[in-house]
């Protein structure tokens, strides 16, 4: 079996993108260069990779081991260019990130830094959804992902790098503003708005409400930390969210913090990656630089390991 690395190359950005004409943008190349090299590829392998019903493209079962063949060689062709160039006594080559909606208030900050120590090097950041994030984990998309509630069904490597205290939010003007102590039995009756099923914040939210035994009365669910805001801005309810989505710039003085018994909810931030994963020199060094910042400002800080 004859496969030149660029038909993978060019194969890996179909699985990504789901499109022929978006893989040929992203690859820089023609739509037919794509179609073709990407039939003399399944013609090798022997097998069809891929199938289109209707508008979309799927990966056939063949297609589907291709990927994971493909970004591991991958991954090990980009951790050799980085070893190389620290060789020659440079730090090159592209840091791989894919992090939950809410770490985008802080994230950003955290790569600036890095790219400040090492303005060679190039940087990839994924920002979606708790599963988006998940779905990249599973296919090892990236060198590594940042979130605050882990999958527990994937064995992982994990740092605990940032506490993540959610706390619950109200309009200036709410009626609760600026009581102290509130009991947790008071908000029985108000509206809460809460982050869509699935979300990071949603299940934390959940899995404390649970716990207290309090069912709260959901109004709407909201894709986005900054829906969420201006919908309890508005007046529509209640809110359960991060404390680093209210930091400013992030969030003006639309809205209120409520002193509310059992809250914040204390959680983490963690920077994960596949048990077993051969870090690109990059990544090693970006997670050292987080480690130390974290020993520095809280001795407790450490690892610990996924849950099974």
């Amino acid at each position: 079996m004859h496969a030149p690395f660029r038909q993978l190359q060019l194969f890996l950005a179909l699985a990504e993108k789901g499109s022929i004409t978006e893989a040929a943008r992203t690859c820089h190349v023609t739509q037919p260069t794509v179609s073709m090299q990407l039939r003399d590829l399944a013609d090798s392998v022997g097998l069809p990779l891929y199938e289109q019903v209707g508008k979309r493209l799927h990966l056939t079962g063949a297609g589907e081991a291709l990927v994971k063949t493909a970004q591991r060689m991958a991954d090990e062709w980009s951790a050799f260019g980085q070893t190389v160039a620290a060789l020659k006594g440079l730090t090159q080559g592209q840091l791989r990130v894919s992090v939950v909606s809410t770490a985008k208030y802080f994230v950003p900050e955290m790569l600036g830094a890095f790219c400040a120590a090492h303005p060679e090097i190039d940087i990839a950041l994924q920002v979606l959804n708790r599963d988006g994030v998940v779905a990249r984990l599973r296919q090892n998309q990236d060198d590594l992902y940042i979130m605050s509630m882990p999958p527990g069904d994937i064995d992982l490597e994990q740092h605990t790098f940032l506490p993540n205290p959610l706390v619950v939010i109200a309009a200036k003007s709410h009626r609760l503003a600026g009581r102290r102590s509130i009991p947790l039995a008071t908000l029985a009756k108000e509206r809460f708005i809460l982050r869509e099923l699935g979300s990071g914040t949603r299940m934390a939210c959940d899995a404390h409400f649970s716990a207290l035994g309090f069912e709260p009365n959901v109004r709407l669910e909201l894709g986005s930390n900054e829906a969420v805001k201006h919908a309890v801005a508005g007046g529509l309810g209640l809110a359960i969210l991060s404390r680093h989505a209210l930091a400013p710039p992030a969030a003006p003085e639309i809205v209120t913090v409520l002193d509310v018994r059992g809250f914040p909810v204390h959680s983490n931030w963690f920077i994960l990656y596949p048990k077993g994963k051969q870090l690109s020199p990059l990544a090693a060094e970006f997670l050292a630089r987080t480690a130390s910042a974290v020993s520095q400002a809280s001795p407790r800080a450490g690892r610990s390991r996924a849950p099974a």
